[in-house]
């Protein structure tokens, strides 16, 4: 009986491993170069952290269990809980501003879809211990600075922005209560998922003010920080809200500064549902609009408060590789062609007892340093060369006695077919060069 791979999850053979490792190796080299750095933590943590961060609901997204001793566990579906939690661990031994990074293996138990399965990899930048919004711009850059590097362009991708600072001080100069708004936001949150009849009648459910409800679906459609003022009255007299005005202007002049303002957009409709966010929110999507968000993120100041540590600022952005690699494969950005496997040499032996002469040779050039491959199996010379062709080897050695009895190897080029015999002792020359 043949078994297949869970639903919702994913078999890498070769192939479909190098584009994975594409994708994740970029997110590494992107990181470093912006001046995160690598952490990691465990693949299962205490299920109540999940909950102190989502609530009890969240027990059912996740895959969770009970080990022998009877503890609630869960295999992490994100990774910034136990960023907080490595955090407040080393609180006071940590240096700031704290720039890490990390690419996680993660696992959701929900239903299977486009670009959505249960399980997958993300890449996760964070900042914590600036309050200035210029760490915002520094995610916000990151998290460009690596689409633009695999080829996505101002025409492909928007950076859609919008702040949960004011998005709060505008609902509550509405007349909407504080203690109403962490259930509100889930809502606004589902504007772009859900048909416009069916949202404005859930958004009616949730606000008693007719005003009130046709002022929000207003500020939604909004696409200027400076036009909020013409549909908010009165916006400039809420010093919370101007506040947050005058910080979403000094983002979008960083952005401006360092070269990304293109690809950004100001977009009243990005909420992020989760209640833990408290400034800055942001979401890149495909220019089409056909896919889900490529990533999503923004500031949470109180996260790693409700872990048990301090108040401390901190931001950061999510990308999941799953919607990525298909905006990238539309776009014709990434293929399995691309990444054909490729072998400095290949050594082939042309008589079967110089085979320790060949072993002897393929461990010196790997020990040099090069990509080296040859036949464990017995073959003829024409299929040996069929498989350093299909190994993409650059340069096959040919190992014959005839050579050998004068100290020299046949070198062929496996692009132009030249070959010629080289003497042994130039061929390590050249590798010491």
């Amino acid at each position: 009986m043949k078994i297949p791979p869970v639903k919702g999850t994913r078999d890498f053979y070769p192939p479909q491993m190098a584009v994975r490792n594409y994708i994740s190796d970029g997110w590494k080299s992107v990181s470093l170069r912006n001046g995160f750095v690598e952490y990691d933590g465990p693949i299962f943590e205490y299920l109540q952290m999940y909950q102190i961060k989502s609530g009890d609901e969240i027990v059912e997204q996740l895959f969770h269990l009970t080990d022998r001793g009877g503890r609630e566990l869960a295999i992490r579906p994100e990774i910034t809980p136990t960023l907080a939690r490595m955090i407040n661990q080393q609180i006071n031994a940590l240096p700031r501003p704290i720039k890490w990074f990390s690419v996680p293996r993660l696992c959701r138990a929900e239903r299977p879809q486009k670009g959505r399965l249960r399980e997958f990899f993300q890449w996760n930048i964070d900042i914590v211990g600036v309050d200035d919004i210029l760490a915002d711009a520094e995610v916000v850059f990151c998290t460009l600075d690596y689409l633009r590097s695999v080829g996505l362009t101002a025409a492909d991708v928007i950076a859609k922005i919008s702040s949960r600072k004011l998005l709060a001080a505008l609902l509550l100069h509405l007349g909407i209560a504080e203690d109403k708004l962490d259930a509100l936001y889930p809502i606004l949150d589902k504007k772009a998922k859900l048909p416009p009849e069916t949202f404005a009648q859930m958004l009616t459910e949730a606000v008693s003010s007719e005003t009130a409800v046709h002022t929000i679906l207003a500020l939604l459609e909004t696409h200027s920080v400076g036009d909020i003022q013409s549909v908010v009255p009165n916006v400039t007299s809420n010093s919370q809200a101007q506040a947050a005005l005058d910080e979403l202007h000094q983002l979008f002049d960083y952005l401006k500064a360092m070269g990304v303002a293109d690809y950004c957009r100001f977009d009243m409709s990005i909420v992020r549902g989760l209640a833990y966010y408290a400034g800055m929110v942001f979401e890149v999507h495909d220019a089409v609009g056909d896919l889900r968000a490529v990533c999503g993120g923004g500031r949470y100041d109180n996260l790693l408060r409700d872990f048990g540590g301090p108040a401390l600022s901190a931001t950061g952005m999510g990308m999941g590789d799953c919607v990525l690699e298909i905006l990238l494969r539309e776009r014709g950005l990434i293929n399995e062609a691309m990444f054909k496997r490729q072998m400095d040499y290949f050594v082939a032996c042309a008589d079967l007892n110089l085979m320790p002469k060949v072993l002897e040779i393929v461990a010196q050039l790997r020990a040099a340093g090069k990509a080296t491959e040859f036949s464990c199996k017995a073959a003829n010379l024409g299929k040996q060369l069929k498989q350093a062709d299909a190994c993409g080897a650059k340069q096959t050695l040919i190992i014959g006695q005839e050579y050998l009895n004068e100290g020299k190897i046949l070198l062929k080029d496996m692009k132009t077919g030249t070959q010629q015999p080289i003497d042994e002792s130039y061929l390590w020359d050249t590798l010491s060069d």
